[in-house]
């Protein structure tokens, strides 16, 4: 069939307005959306290390050049850089407390002091009522006189005035010798409180521990005195006192006084104070 120029316009345009809306009715399906990155997981963080634990130590800082307190208040010597050497391996911390001599037992037995270092002989009597680490030092009783004395043995100061301090070993030999009321014995609050009472002339000698008179006569060369020495007197060691029963604080003190004996770090604390290495003896028990 032929169509006419009309009719065909007419056929084109209604073909072509079909192929108009079937191309607008087509809808874009949108991309798929992007599934979420997965959050990272956490990290977990190391336990921060538990403080070391910080122990009070009482020590009687007139005790040169054990313990005692520089121009600074501050309280050095001996005692106290050995036991901050043994603290360091024994993993613990220490604070020290200066602590007069009279009450410094009832101090640890109250619990206001964990730990004492302060020149302090391990005797069988002391063992009743607090523990001892291992011995750190070895020390013996020394007799300080004047230049002119003629005493040359302990013997000699039987009918004497002889200054001590008050609750220390030296005490207990001297009133073993002169009898338990004897007037003769001076008692003072510190060894080097007798010892200037000796350079007074209030006394007739000083019987202490040697490490102190050594270290007094040889500091106060002026004072003239002496030293005598005698072979009754009994071998005595030093220890660090804890409460009676703290079993656990004991084996961190005696962990740590074997290690810096093992290192060589005794020696090297020894040194700063004394000037020499430690006797064979000190350094090995």
């Amino acid at each position: 069939m032929k169509l006419t120029t009309r009719q065909f316009l007419k056929t084109a345009g209604l073909f072509g307005a079909g192929l108009l809306l079937a191309a607008c009715g087509k809808k874009e399906e949108p991309a798929p959306a992007a599934a979420p990155a997965a959050a990272p997981a956490p990290v977990a963080s190391a336990p921060a290390p538990a403080p070391a634990k910080v122990y009070v130590v009482g020590t009687d800082a007139a005790y040169a050049p054990f313990e005692f307190q520089n121009e600074k208040g501050e309280i050095v010597g001996f005692s106290i850089d050995l036991l901050q050497a043994v603290a360091a391996k024994g993993g613990f911390e220490v604070k020290f407390v200066n602590t007069p001599w009279e009450g410094i037992f009832n101090a640890l037995q109250q619990g206001d002091r964990d730990l004492l270092i302060s020149s302090i002989t391990i005797t069988d009597e002391r063992k009743q009522t607090m523990d001892f680490s291992t011995p750190y030092f070895d020390a013996y009783q020394l007799i300080a006189v004047k230049g002119s004395s003629k005493v040359a043995k302990f013997d000699d100061l039987k009918k004497l005035k002889v200054g001590v301090q008050t609750g220390t070993t030296g005490d207990e030999v001297v009133t073993k010798l002169q009898g338990k009321n004897s007037a003769n014995v001076k008692r003072f609050e510190s060894t080097p409180l007798a010892l200037k009472e000796l350079e007074a002339g209030g006394v007739d000698a000083v019987v202490a521990d040697n490490g102190v008179v050594i270290n007094y006569v040889t500091n106060n060369a002026a004072a003239n005195f002496k030293t005598v020495s005698d072979s009754a007197f009994a071998p005595e060691q030093y220890g660090i006192a804890v409460k009676k029963g703290n079993a656990e604080l004991l084996e961190k003190v005696n962990k740590g006084i074997a290690a810096i004996k093992a290192d060589g770090s005794y020696d090297q604390v020894y040194a700063k104070t004394f000037g020499a290495a430690a006797p064979a003896a000190a350094a090995s028990k």
